[in-house]
């Protein structure tokens, strides 16, 4: 039994999993306070402060916003400086006052005073594990909190030194990283801020690393296997080009001829090109098609919904209408009837149908493919070793794959994510591409911006209205698909045609909507994020998200790329929560209009879930390492790949090779 560790708190661990020393060993900090460096109030400036003092005068009371204000008083020797939460009502029963705190929050002048505003306190605690130190702050619950953790920490450190090593010591030696055993102990029991940084260094290298060595056995493996070449024709790239209503972009000349160079070698292509809303993706894809059609090869087109797959086919044929592959294109779809599957399995399997757009149906047993030479993914980056295991040609080759996708991902996310593919950016637009305009719309004006949109939807426009929730929930407030369908449909736009489309739709109801929306058979369109990549109406011309604040911004900017696609101006406006929940992050989408410039913001400020989505950012499970910190991945790739050039067994580093099992496993790579 440990220390401090009685049957109440042990019962109390239990139920966050935490029964033995090596669960808590394994329990990192979530946070830091640092109250290390105490200022005297006399001598504060405009910035993060720490004091130390007692508190006095303490009152909570209501604003007329609907905030919860709780102010205060704290002094010390030199002077007396005021304090203020907001909703945490909390504190005003918590604070013992003329106790002694220690205190750390921003100082600076606000509402136009001088004041300390949200600070974190501590007890002013006598032993050493508290006072003027630097405290971890562990995930808590209301009976688990983290001045029980740190006490276990200070009483188990010798257990720390017996964490085993996982990197090899040669890389440990190269990057100068610190041994793990002695990193974790600093997690839990810092002396100071270098220390920290060091500690926090070398574990978030470790994460990284991991990440980056799982593209990069992924890699090694794909490079082995053998792809069918084809050949670059002048001809047939100048034929197309000629046929085209509009010039190539400098980006898609560019990107188009990285992958002609890719497909003519021995080696499988594995590409992923990103390109910000409008930047010409799919005339890049039709340019890739017919050059493996014209090696003689069979192309799938794979999208994510059905709804999207008929978009691409419907833009291809357009763009191919001109050439002697127009006839060879077909669509495979679940919505079509018996008869027409089986024809579409018949055309694909004797290789009538050399370009089969689709689902991933496609790449279902019962489609046999005649000489699958090339595959072109929509929006699903990855791509895998036993999904082109099922599309070897009858000659025993890999097909080449080409990746699309339309949400601009910051490279440094990109690089670790998607390590095992080479990555083109498509950020230059085509001539004529309009920006849409972008308002932000406080909650009050709710009813003028319904007749505005009423007046678009009589001039022959249609418009969106996104919700973050399917269903009501009065915890979090916020505005559902459903309630607002129910509220807009009876009252402000009872004339009008409006529908109703969320995730929990049956995918053929989703499509039946889509369909109905792009065909003009519905006017306004409440939805949840389900339409944010790929439909395309050109006739939807307003976008409007509620409780914008909740949302990333590069999930915004997909949002408002769904309108202003045809000859019409496209509007966006952005509806937050409440009037306070107008921030800088909200009105830069107003003046930048570069999907990866918001995406970096985004990467920035509210972390990996806010652009790769959350479930997925979930599964990076990183716990330490910042995907900012472009020197850091550059560096844990260089190490993955001097790794891999070494000849190193992973079997030699167990918990390693579990690290990189699970990340390859996600990636759809094992």
């Amino acid at each position: 039994m440990i220390k401090g560790v009685g049957p109440v708190n042990a019962q109390v661990l239990n139920s966050v999993c935490l029964s033995t020393v090596g669960d808590f060993i394994d329990y990192w900090p979530r946070r830091y306070d640092d109250f290390s460096r105490v200022s005297k109030i006399s001598q504060l400036r405009p910035g993060l402060v720490t004091i130390k003092g007692k508190f006095s005068s303490l009152r909570s009371r209501p604003s007329r916003k609907g905030l919860h204000i709780t102010e205060a008083l704290f002094s010390d020797e030199t002077g007396t400086i005021p304090v203020i939460w907001f909703n945490q009502p909390y504190r005003a029963s918590s604070i013992k006052l003329n106790s002694e705190y220690l205190l750390s929050g921003d100082f600076g002048l606000k509402a136009r005073r001088l004041n300390i505003t949200n600070p974190r306190i501590e007890l002013s605690e006598s032993d050493e594990i508290s006072s003027g130190k630097i405290l971890p702050i562990y995930r808590e619950s209301k009976k688990l909190k983290s001045v029980l953790l740190r006490k276990i920490a200070k009483n188990i450190e010798p257990y720390f030194d017996l964490e085993k090593e996982t990197l090899p010591q040669w890389l440990i030696k190269d990057k100068k990283l610190m041994q793990r055993s002695q990193a974790i102990k600093i997690l839990h029991l810092p002396a100071s801020n270098k220390d920290l940084e060091s500690a926090r260094f070398r574990l978030g290298f470790e994460e990284i690393f991991q990440m980056q060595l799982a593209g990069v056995l992924a890699r090694k493996e794909l490079i082995k296997e053998e792809s069918p070449t084809i050949r670059f024709d002048e001809n047939i790239a100048k034929e197309f080009v000629g046929n085209l209503a509009f010039q190539l972009t400098p980006d898609q000349k560019r990107t188009v001829w990285q992958i002609y160079k890719d497909m003519s070698a021995q080696k499988p292509m594995n590409r992923l090109v990103e390109g910000d809303v409008g930047s010409g993706k799919t005339v890049v894809a039709a340019m890739s098609a017919i050059m493996a059609m014209n090696s003689g090869f069979q192309v799938l087109f794979m999208a994510p919904t059905e709804i999207l797959a008929r978009q691409h086919a419907e833009s291809i044929s357009k763009l191919l209408s001109h050439s002697k592959w127009a006839s060879q294109i077909g669509l495979l779809v679940g919505s079509l009837k018996p008869n027409q599957k089986k024809e579409m399995h018949n055309r694909i399997a004797s290789g009538e149908c050399r370009l089969a757009i689709g689902t991933n149906a496609l790449i279902q047993d019962k489609v046999i493919t005649e000489n699958v030479g090339l595959v072109i993914i929509d929006e699903q980056h990855r791509f895998g070793v036993e999904q082109r295991s099922k599309l070897r040609t009858k000659s025993g080759l890999y097909p080449h794959v080409l990746c699309m996708t339309a949400t601009p991902i910051p490279r440094s996310l990109a690089l670790t994510l998607y390590g095992e593919l080479d990555i083109t950016q498509l950020k230059s637009m085509p001539k004529g591409r309009m920006p849409i305009n972008t308002e932000i719309i406080l909650p009050t004006a709710r009813a003028q911006l319904y007749k505005t949109i009423d007046s678009m939807i009589s001039n022959g426009r249609q418009a969106f209205i996104v919700c973050p929730l399917i269903e009501e929930n009065s915890e979090l407030g916020l505005t559902s698909a459903e309630v607002l369908f129910e509220k807009l449909s009876k009252n402000n736009f009872s004339h009008r045609r409006v529908g109703l489309l969320h995730g929990s739709m049956k995918a053929d109801q989703k499509d039946q909507v889509m369909l109905s929306f792009k065909n003009g058979e519905i006017d306004l369109l409440i939805s949840t994020t389900v339409i944010e990549v790929g439909v395309d109406v050109p006739n939807a011309t307003v976008m409007v998200v509620e409780n914008a604040d909740r949302f990333g911004l590069a999930q915004i900017h997909q949002l408002r790329g769904r309108v202003g696609r045809g000859e019409h101006i496209g509007f966006c406006f952005l509806i937050p929560t409440d009037d306070q929940a107008i921030s800088k992050r909200l009105r830069v989408l107003t003046y930048i209009t570069d999907g990866f410039k918001l995406s970096e913001i985004d990467l920035e400020l509210r972390g990996p879930g806010a652009i790769y989505g959350v479930r997925q950012s979930g599964a990076l499970d990183l716990r330490i390492a910042q995907l900012t910190d472009e020197k850091l991945i550059a560096s844990a790739k260089e190490a993955a790949e001097e790794f891999v050039q070494k000849g190193e067994n992973i079997v030699k580093y167990p918990q390693l090779a579990t690290r990189v099992k699970h990340f390859r496993s996600i990636s759809q790579l094992n």
